[in-house]
């Protein structure tokens, strides 16, 4: 069924395209046949006064006036030929104006058979007009640029679903799987069952709380305020600091005032998901992780960059894929839920910005986010460092 207001079919743009062509050559037409009226009626007098004259004819002699038109006579003579004239513009333009109006208005079928293709479900269809550009054609380019988009988030939103029913229903397997064993097996030691289930309920909140982080950050629905984002990496670093100390993994965080604008609650979430993967992702011991902020060219950025085993472009390329771990580089106790970078690049697209992950030469990654700046804050620089 479909949705919206129903409206009388109407002319169609066509038979109107057609009329005002018509109706354009009338005018014109018109106005060019009296200025030349009025141009004839300039040099012919309203009366003529001719005197008698003799003429003589082989059978006999005229006497009378010669015959010379006057504006009357010339109005009565013009004006049907005039009309003739208009009724043969009045045909002309009908059937010209209807071929002209189809010409023209054939992209626009183009576009609109299109349109209901998209409608009815069908994103790979496109336009594709020839020719040069114009008006048409910018509109048929915006429009495949709209549908190719359409159909990469159609895809990025069904894998995303797909991934994200087995993701969820992992903890459930495994939680049917204890209650199954416990059935079972009436010796079970029941505080074990209860630790095990801890964990597993643990992680599922956990997923389910990143999933709907992801999903405020994809929708934009979140409020907008002036933010440092050198401030909230210090934030970042210092809820972080007993992390990276039972890892024993430094941090360094540097950088000058970052001003911007956002949430700072979503750009808080930004920057603990990357130095928290930076302190997992990390050599065995004694590695390091660098924070730094900088603003410049009317833009922040924020680059978090850490020590780590050689990663290969084929596999950075990945990992910002939902549910994408990278699971050569992350140790078995803290796999995640594979939606910590995902998470960041939406963040960074709800914000207006860009980001870019790339392996490190030394071993490691490097993830660089780029945000608007804002004008604001004093510049200042410091250097802090923490060692586990």
């Amino acid at each position: 069924m479909r949705s919206g207001v129903r409206r009388p079919r109407g002319m169609s743009v066509r038979s109107k395209l057609t009329l005002s062509y018509a109706g354009f050559l009338m005018v014109a037409g018109f106005l060019l046949l009296s200025v030349v009226l009025v141009f004839l009626l300039r040099y012919v007098p309203a009366e003529i006064n001719t005197p008698v004259s003799r003429r003589e004819f082989p059978g006999g002699v005229e006497i009378g006036p010669p015959f010379i038109p006057n504006r009357y006579d010339l109005w009565r003579a013009f004006w049907p030929k005039a009309g003739i004239a208009m009724g043969v513009l009045l045909v002309f333009g009908l059937i010209g104006g209807w071929i002209l109006a189809g010409r023209m208005l054939a992209p626009m079928n183009r576009i609109k058979h299109a349109t209901r293709l998209a409608a009815e479900g069908s994103l790979a269809h496109r336009i594709q007009l020839e020719g040069h550009r114009d008006e048409f054609r910018d509109l048929a380019d915006a429009f495949d640029v709209m549908l190719a988009r359409l159909e990469a988030h159609d895809v990025e939103q069904q894998r995303f679903a797909a991934n994200a029913s087995h993701e969820l229903r992992t903890p459930l397997a495994i939680t049917q799987t204890l209650l199954d064993v416990a059935r079972n097996d009436p010796g079970h030691d029941p505080a074990e069952l209860v630790d095990r289930l801890h964990l597993v309920n643990d992680r599922a909140i956990e997923l389910t709380e990143a999933l709907l982080l992801l999903s405020r950050a994809n929708q934009g629905a979140f409020t907008r305020e002036p933010v440092d984002l050198s401030l909230i990496a210090e934030e970042a670093t210092e809820t972080l600091l007993p992390l990276a100390e039972k890892h024993q993994v430094s941090i360094e965080t540097t950088g000058d005032v970052a001003p911007t604008t956002g949430s700072h609650a979503l750009l808080l979430q930004l920057t603990t998901n990357l130095v928290q993967n930076a302190i997992l992702h990390n050599v065995a011991d004694h590695g390091t992780v660098w924070v730094n902020t900088v603003a410049d060219a009317g833009a922040v950025v924020l680059t978090v960059q850490n020590t780590g085993e050689q990663l290969t472009p084929q596999l950075v390329s990945t990992l910002t894929e939902p549910f994408q771990r990278g699971t050569q580089r992350i140790r078995t106790d803290h796999a995640g839920v594979g939606l910590g970078l995902a998470i960041v690049k939406s963040i960074t697209q709800a914000h207006a910005g860009s980001l870019d992950l790339t392996p490190r030469p030394d071993g490691g990654l490097r993830v660089t986010v780029w945000l608007p700046a804002t004008p604001g804050g004093d510049d200042h620089q410091g250097t802090r460092t923490a060692l586990g």
